[in-house]
């Protein structure tokens, strides 16, 4: 397996988040990063539309204007958006209002951005277009030649794409320190969804000791069949074989196999047992506790559960060529040396495997760019991104992540049950991301309210 940094410890999905405040109707946010304008089916959503008016400013934050166009152009998409989406639309001047406040809030950001140094080379920018163009099925040239005809200054729209890119960078620096996901989140996350959940959605597997009580037993025989049960509950915690101590010892019909009932919904096992596992995770032994029949031992073999991430996920296996960027190697000399890669592996002239233990500086050069079986949300958003949108065989355009430029190529694809193990890591992003979504809130909250906001007119919608 690789050592790259592609698996990351980072919020899985922070860099498709598409808001710093929280401007949603509907569930649709309002605004777009760079992420969701590369993924927009049409060319409407990306380029401005509508007649120009005389401008004004609206607004200053920190010395620096926000015009009423600006938020005529931004009401345009949210209204296209809105209208995709079949969602409520709200009134216009209220719709004016909210989209000021974004902008004023994204203005703040941009301007910490370059407080902070941070920058956008024409690289990324490019890549940018390109990731655009494709998504609309169009070369970079005739996209180019798109925006023109539809009226809009291709300088102005990368220039919002610089933005979008800014924004996106300054967030997830400023998020990523903040967010921190330990072994008691993830547990307390699955006993939050364990007991906010209906126990009929459950789905178990149980395997049953039962230590009969005849009826009319004496106290001292209930007492000595409850000790009964409780030392093979106390060997089966230290680990013997549950199913060997129930072939053994169990009075129940089904020791023969076990004790093992199968995979079954709780609302077709006793209550009592449903109750007495609600808390146990897979693996865990309950009891003894008692019945009319006597004293049960259960142990949890399966355990699903609405509300926990699905055991049966789609896994990946790819390729990758790493260059890294460096005083040596530029990142346009890094995209244009694996777009040479990419045209020999297409044509045929050479291995894509021969390629990355030539020159792939990642550790997986040794096995030809092999990354192994990866989960969804396992690489960083940029890369898995690129990687999702490829079909087996395929091969990716360069692309740049803050770890240098790639190339990729899909090997296989299926759909694999995960073990526990797997399914905590799956709800350790879950947790990741729900964190993530709130640093970046009370950060961009943060930075608006240390801003200096001068409002000069209300805009015109």
């Amino acid at each position: 397996m690789t050592d790259h940094l592609l698996f990351a410890a980072r919020p899985s999905r922070l860099a498709v988040l598409l808001l710093c405040a929280p401007l949603v109707w509907g569930g649709v946010a309002t605004a777009q990063t760079l992420r969701s304008s590369t993924q927009l089916s049409s060319l409407r959503s990306v380029l401005p539309t509508g007649p120009q008016t005389a401008d004004f400013i609206v607004a200053l934050v920190n010395s620096e204007p926000v015009t009423n166009n600006e938020v005529r152009q931004r009401m345009l998409r949210v209204e296209q958006q809105l209208t995709q989406q079949g969602a409520a639309m709200p009134a216009r001047d209220e719709l004016a209002r909210q989209v000021l406040e974004q902008l004023v809030s994204e203005r703040a950001q941009l301007q910490q951005a370059t407080e902070m140094g941070l920058r956008v080379d024409e690289a990324t920018l490019l890549q940018a277009e390109q990731s655009i163009a494709e998504q609309n099925q169009l070369s970079l040239e005739d996209f180019r030649r798109r925006v023109a005809a539809q009226g809009t200054d291709l300088n102005r729209l990368r220039n919002d794409l610089r933005n979008q890119i800014l924004l996106q960078r300054v967030r997830e620096r400023e998020v990523e320190s903040r967010v921190r996901v330990t072994e008691s989140d993830i547990d307390d996350f699955i006993r939050e969804k364990q007991n906010n959940v209906d126990p009929g959605q459950l789905t178990l597997n149980l395997a049953h000791v039962l230590v009969l009580v005849p009826e009319g037993a004496s106290e001292a025989r209930v007492r000595e069949l409850q000790a009964r049960a409780q030392a093979l509950a106390d060997r089966a915690r230290s680990g013997f074989d549950f199913a060997a101590l129930a072939r053994e010892y169990s009075d129940a019909p089904e020791r023969a196999n076990g004790g093992v009932f199968g995979m079954r919904p709780a609302d077709r096992l006793p209550t009592l047992f449903v109750e007495a596992v609600q808390r146990v995770p897979a693996g865990g032994i309950a009891g003894p506790f008692r019945s009319p029949a006597g004293f049960h031992v259960l142990k949890v073999l399966e355990k699903s559960q609405a509300g926990l991430p699905d055991v049966v996920v789609t896994q990946t296996r790819a390729r990758h060529i790493l260059l890294r960027i460096s005083p040596q190697l530029s990142q346009d000399a890094a995209v244009a040396r694996l777009s040479q890669f990419r045209g020999q592996v297409v044509s045929g002239q050479a291995s894509f495997p021969a390629l990355a233990r030539e020159h792939s500086q990642d550790g997986s050069a040794r096995e030809g760019g092999d990354l192994g079986w990866a989960n969804p949300g396992q690489f960083v958003p940029e890369f898995e991104e690129a990687m999702n949108a490829l079909r087996p065989g395929e091969v990716s355009q360069p692309l740049v992540s803050r770890f240098g430029a790639h190339l990729i190529r899909v090997d296989e694809r299926r759909d694999n049950t995960l073990s526990q193990r797997e399914q905590r890591e799956v709800v350790r992003s879950l947790v990741r991301e729900q964190k993530a979504e709130e640093a970046l809130q009370s950060w961009a909250q943060d930075v608006r309210s240390r801003a200096f906001v001068e409002y000069r007119e209300a805009p015109k919608p």
